[in-house]
């Protein structure tokens, strides 16, 4: 996901400190003022640093960056670290209500889609020629430059919708590991057969105090270490979800689960369908990266064209990703069999050794502070640069305040009341969303569906038709068309799951007051 993705993009900064052209003191040359609020405004774009594109020389790309050093491998890095989060967690969820045939079979197909249509995406990164054309810097310049209007809205409405939800999402998700490393203790003084129960309500109280806290942190060049460390996490609590999944089947010295997934009886014939809609949601979630590929794509350097090595990467990635996901899920149904629970770590499968589970949901925690920042500062930038480009005299919106800071030699902090104001405002809601609707797998299938479709297939077909001028009605037009069509109905029948567990959890749910 995103916050890892940072992380891979840090990295490749610090390379760059060692770069040639840094120590020459060269400058490209600059737009005038006018000029670069045109070509940022009224075209959809913004050229870094408000540098004027250029010839390519020795030390500046063709658009008047210092060179692009990334490769194939730095780029595979970019990819895997942004696509393994928490989503991990549900698949072993997602395959018990599947089956060992369809499960599998889905986790590949959905690999396959998202490595083809990441293609038809990365062949967008430049528009016109794909070796001189026009760089798209983001996801929706790319969308802006190749269909322009009304859909551009569209994108943006289902981007900022996704970051939105993801908050949500995570509020909740860092709960319910709170509340785990609580109960584990308990069971650990007083057994399994004690209920333990916790309240969820004054956990995400505490995550969303938190986050108003780090939501003060002006822009993503500030939270670089957040994300770093977030990473990190991700990956630490990924294996041991997945070596306890292993050591599991060897102790239980049988492979669990059926041919078709969970067995009626242990749900209704109706629930079977509605929570095998809902496990697609739960896959798509977990493949979902779209939306930083141009951002990956615009740190490659050229020759060969950014898209052929974009390309090579995808594939790396998409394959080590897949076998990562596809331990995790089969190790974990194997595990468990029908009873796998929504989420790998927390559903106390596992009871012991009680203190690998500890660190492993401390480490979701710590994940998800950071991911929640890193998924909602474009949306704080978006509204804070649309609220100062409305209101340019707005001294409530545009002034700062220079508060000191006593300790560290810091320079002091630059208060700004409206961003204060509104990221408070921001975190309280979601806060207050997620214990109104606490329900992990629900939402992460919700977010997987509405985002699924639109973001990885849609938007990259259609672009990829207007770059490479397919004619309508041809054999490859049809073909992408009816690749669109298909995951459509599969992401509608995934949104239609997700929605009916959160109608069926609705029955029994009790507002601030759910226990676990």
């Amino acid at each position: 996901m995103i916050h890892t993705f940072v992380l891979g993009l840090l990295l490749s900064t610090l390379l760059s400190c060692t770069h040639p052209c840094v120590s020459l003191h060269q400058d490209p040359p600059k737009m005038k003022m006018g000029e670069h609020a045109a070509g940022k405004h009224q075209q959809g774009f913004e050229l870094a640093g408000g540098f004027a594109p250029q010839a390519p020389s020795k030390c500046f790309d063709d658009d008047g960056r210092l060179k692009r050093s990334g490769t194939v491998w730095t780029a595979s890095a970019h990819i895997i670290t942004a696509v393994i989060g928490s989503g991990v967690l549900s698949l072993a969820w997602a395959t018990a209500q599947l089956g060992w045939v369809a499960g599998p079979t889905v986790l590949f197909l959905f690999s396959f889609v998202t490595y083809y249509t990441s293609c038809l995406l990365a062949a967008c990164y430049r528009s016109g020629d794909p070796v001189s054309g026009k760089r798209n810097y983001t996801y929706m310049e790319a969308v802006q430059n190749n269909l322009g209007g009304f859909q551009v809205k569209i994108c943006g409405f289902i981007q900022y919708f996704n970051l939105i939800g993801v908050a949500i999402g995570y509020t909740i998700a860092a709960s319910i590991s709170m509340i785990a490393i609580k109960r584990s203790s308990c069971f650990h003084e007083k057994g399994h057969e004690n209920p333990c129960g916790v309240s969820g309500t004054p956990y995400m109280l505490m995550f969303g105090v938190v986050e108003i806290l780090f939501s003060q942190i002006p822009d993503f060049d500030q939270i670089s270490w957040l994300s770093m460390l977030a990473a990190v996490m991700s990956f630490t609590y990924s294996t041991i979800g997945l070596g306890l999944g292993v050591s599991k089947v060897a102790e239980n010295r049988k492979i669990k689960g059926s041919l078709t997934g969970i067995s009626i009886g242990t749900v209704t014939q109706t629930q079977k369908i509605w929570r095998s809609f809902q496990a697609l949601g739960a896959i798509a979630f977990a493949y979902s990266y779209s939306l930083i590929l141009i951002e990956i794509q615009d740190t490659i350097k050229s020759p060969p064209a950014e898209h052929k090595t974009m390309k090579k990467a995808t594939f790396i990635s998409v394959v080590t990703t897949t076998v990562f996901y596809m331990f995790c899920g089969c190790f974990g149904y194997a595990a468990f069999g029908d009873m796998a629970p929504g989420n790998l770590l927390t559903g106390f499968g596992f009871y012991n050794p009680y203190w690998l589970l500890d660190i492993a949901n401390a480490a979701i925690v710590i994940h998800l502070v950071g991911a929640y920042q890193v998924y909602c500062q474009p949306l704080f930038a978006f509204v804070e640069n649309t609220a100062a480009r409305y209101f340019p005299e707005s001294n409530f919106i545009n002034n700062t305040v220079d508060i000191p800071i006593p300790i560290g030699g810091y320079k002091p902090y630059k208060l700004n009341l409206f961003r204060l104001v509104w990221r408070t405002l921001f975190v309280c809601l979601t806060t207050l969303v997620a214990m109104l609707m606490p329900f992990f797998n629900d939402v992460v299938g919700i977010l997987g569906a509405f985002g699924f479709w639109p973001l990885t297939v849609y938007f990259p077909v259609e672009m990829y038709i207007v770059q490479k001028k397919i004619p309508k009605w041809s054999t490859q037009w049809v073909s992408l068309q009816i690749l669109s069509a298909a995951c459509l109905i599969i992401s509608v029948c995934a949104a239609a799951g997700s929605f009916a567990g959160v109608a069926l959890d609705l029955k029994i749910y009790k507002p601030f007051k759910t226990m676990y």
